[in-house]
């Protein structure tokens, strides 16, 4: 018997995702935008990035869903990483904390795979990204889909569109920035 294949996009932001949405929505995936970053603080700048998120997915007719906001969790998963440069260890840690979440969630849900949209980013490193994403995969047993959205014009897609939307752009990740 044949699963029908179901996904779970884990989306960091609307920027990032948008252009992924896009192509998703437009080739009949069947699929599910999830917002799980407990890394991104303060709150109100969570709370603004998930309501851009969530009015991109509206848009498209994509379900949407978000699990708790939490980020005494992520803080203390990075605990003594908080130096760590972009790119670093806390990178490696913040991904796979959020990868693993989704893989659990998706292996709950129904879901037959995860990908993300966390690599498309030029500021993030791709294989970084699907270290985590592997290794949350084989630790749950859901697949990750490791594709690059990044490539053959897709992230000059999701800036073009976020331009077009007018979709709020935040100036960084999502870890508190060093004053």
């Amino acid at each position: 018997m044949n699963k029908k294949e179901k996904l779970l996009l884990l989306s960091c932001c609307a920027p990032c995702s948008v252009g992924v949405i896009s192509d998703l929505h437009e080739k009949g995936i069947d699929f599910t935008v999830l917002f799980y970053n407990p890394n991104i603080q303060p709150e109100s700048e969570y709370i603004r990035r998930r309501d851009e998120n969530a009015h991109v997915c509206q848009k498209f007719g994509v379900p949407f869903k978000e699990l708790e906001y939490d980020p005494e969790t992520w803080k203390c998963a990075t605990k003594g990483l908080e130096n760590e440069p972009e790119k670093g260890q806390r990178c490696d840690m913040c991904f796979y904390l959020r990868l693993k979440k989704a893989c659990t969630y998706a292996k709950e849900n129904g879901y037959t795979k995860v990908s993300s949209v966390l690599g498309i980013s030029r500021w993030k490193d791709f294989d970084q990204v699907c270290r985590a994403g592997e290794k949350a995969a084989k630790e749950t047993g859901i697949p990750y889909d490791s594709t690059n959205w990044r490539k053959n014009g897709g992230l000059e897609k999701s800036e073009r569109l976020a331009k077009e939307m007018n979709l709020y752009r935040q100036s960084y990740c999502g870890c508190k920035p060093k004053k």
